[in-house]
């Protein structure tokens, strides 16, 4: 069986929210074993993956294709008598509609292969699990073996600090304070040299031979997002090694191939944001990252590289008592999950002015326990519907030299829910006037308007702008927990899309 497109990030993202381990981006520590996650894709795709056929004719050649398949998998698993009686019986049953059925409708096909997975596929399941259950417990393994090698090598805080921390780090007089990027405790050593190098709109770094690209814009954003939010490099030192190490660790984690990896990164269109901010209020991004940000803070996936450039920690670790936030979560349901219960603690725990206005994918077959859960919860003001091909998102590789990719329609539906508290609802209602902008903003194209409308005519045709250029640095002073400045527009960038002024 071939791997789910994107199988593996979504197994990782399921793993590090459970995972009591010390690396950063890998698990190593995590209970169960057994993912779930990579359980449920692998049965998904017992005896073969289904596909949506197109015509009839693939229907009816994926109905076939099931039938045999069931029918020789439970012949070659050591299943019962009774499965293996059953899944025959339908199999062969499957075959002799098939032969009698000539003019058979597209929805009749889908209708057999449907009847006929729901009466094969728990015997399949059965069948199998021991052997799929044994799959995903190797899998933890080579990780494993893979971190102990590498917890034994030398760093460059042991060459240089020879510092450990061997208590937690306490906080004195807690109270309420305004919302600040990551800082480390420790110092950072001196970092290696990092080459740049610029060629038109791409911009590279390398280091030791290996090479990173960003489109140059993007580049520009990072200078802007490190001057806001670095307070240990004011010269700029240690920018180019950074930049470079956050770059590969995205490159690690979503790789660079255009046709997977970009989903975990896909992001809302500029004019929603600006729609989101005007209307609501919202001034920060729970699910970001400095690639993709359209907000100056944002809690992202890696605070040890991203930080640097703005990342408030991970979301299941961020705690603030009034704002209004953007959650649009990667398409991870453990994650999902136990983001909504974060968000409704946090709701009952707080007096003050929050708001979480949440976007996740219509899935109905079956309805994920995450979606069902949002749809039911006690903080919900509002919920919305947008139709699938009727709404578009960023390209998850924005930050890269991709022409015509800059946004995509959404094959699938977004349901958008306001969880407020009785304050977030007063302040931030979403009274019928703003819900209807954020319709309007929210349609195709509307992007690409707002992209030709800012730029210079003789920049138009350029590829690859920005959802959220910098802009300078303001003498300004933070906003309480949660409701940080917007990044402003550069009057250099202005014929990029810009962030609310």
């Amino acid at each position: 069986i071939d791997a789910p497109k994107e199988s593996l990030n979504r197994w990782l993202m399921e793993r590090k929210v459970i995972d009591k381990g010390n690396d950063p981006l890998l698990p190593s520590n995590c209970q169960p074993e057994v993912s779930y996650t990579m359980y449920r894709e692998i049965m998904n795709d017992i005896p073969i993956k289904l596909v949506r056929p197109k015509f009839s004719g693939d229907a009816r050649k994926q109905l076939s294709k099931y039938a045999e398949a069931a029918k020789k998998m439970i012949e070659s698993r050591n299943a019962s008598s009774e499965n293996r009686k059953i899944v025959k019986w339908n199999a062969e049953d499957a075959f002799q509609w098939i032969r009698r059925t000539l003019n058979a409708s597209y929805d009749d096909y889908l209708e057999r292969l449907a009847h006929l997975r729901q009466q094969c596929q728990p015997h399949l399941v059965e069948a199998a699990k021991s052997s799929v259950e044994g799959i995903c417990t190797k899998t933890g393994i080579p990780l494993k073996v893979f971190l102990c090698k590498t917890q034994g090598q030398e760093s460059l805080f042991d060459i240089h600090l020879k510092v450990e921390i061997t208590s937690p780090l306490q906080v004195n007089n807690p109270k309420k304070v305004f919302c600040y990027p990551v800082q480390f405790a420790i110092s950072t050593p001196r970092l290696p040299t990092v080459d740049l190098l610029t060629d038109r709109d791409v911009t590279l770094l390398r280091f030791s031979g290996d090479v990173v690209r960003i489109n140059t814009l993007y580049f520009q954003k990072l200078e802007q997002l490190y001057r806001w939010n670095c307070t240990d490099d004011r010269k700029f030192e240690f920018f180019l090694a950074r930049v470079w190490c956050m770059l590969k660790r995205y490159q690690t984690f979503i790789g660079s191939n255009p046709n997977e990896g970009h989903g975990t990164q896909v992001a809302l269109p500029v004019t929603v944001f600006d729609c989101l901010h005007k209307q609501f209020g919202v001034t920060f991004e729970c699910f970001a990252s400095p690639l993709n940000c359209y907000f100056r803070q944002y809690c992202s996936a890696f605070p040890d590289t991203d930080s640097f450039f703005g990342s408030r920690g991970h979301i299941l670790r961020f705690y603030p008592v009034s704002g209004s936030f953007e959650a649009n979560p990667p398409f991870c349901e453990e994650l999902m999950e136990a983001v909504i219960d974060h968000f409704e603690r946090l709701l009952s725990e707080s007096q003050e002015p929050l708001s979480f206005i949440v976007f996740l994918p219509e899935w109905r077959d079956p309805v994920p326990t995450s979606l069902a859960r949002l749809e039911s919860s006690r903080f919900k003001r509002k919920q919305l519907l947008i139709p699938a091909f009727e709404h578009e998102y960023r390209h998850g590789f924005q930050h890269l030299s991709i022409r015509g990719e800059g946004s995509w329609l959404s094959s699938h539906g977004t349901v958008v829910v306001f969880l407020q508290n009785d304050a977030g609802f007063v302040r931030w209602g979403p009274t019928q006037d703003k819900v209807d902008s954020l319709l309007e903003a929210y349609k195709p194209g509307k992007d690409k308007e707002r992209e030709q409308m800012l730029a210079p005519p003789k920049q138009q045709h350029q590829a690859g702008t920005i959802s959220q250029p910098p802009g300078p640095s303001v003498d300004k002073p933070h906003q309480a927990v949660g409701q940080p400045n917007p990044v402003l527009q550069q009057t250099e960038l202005k014929h990029a899309l810009a962030g609310p002024q």
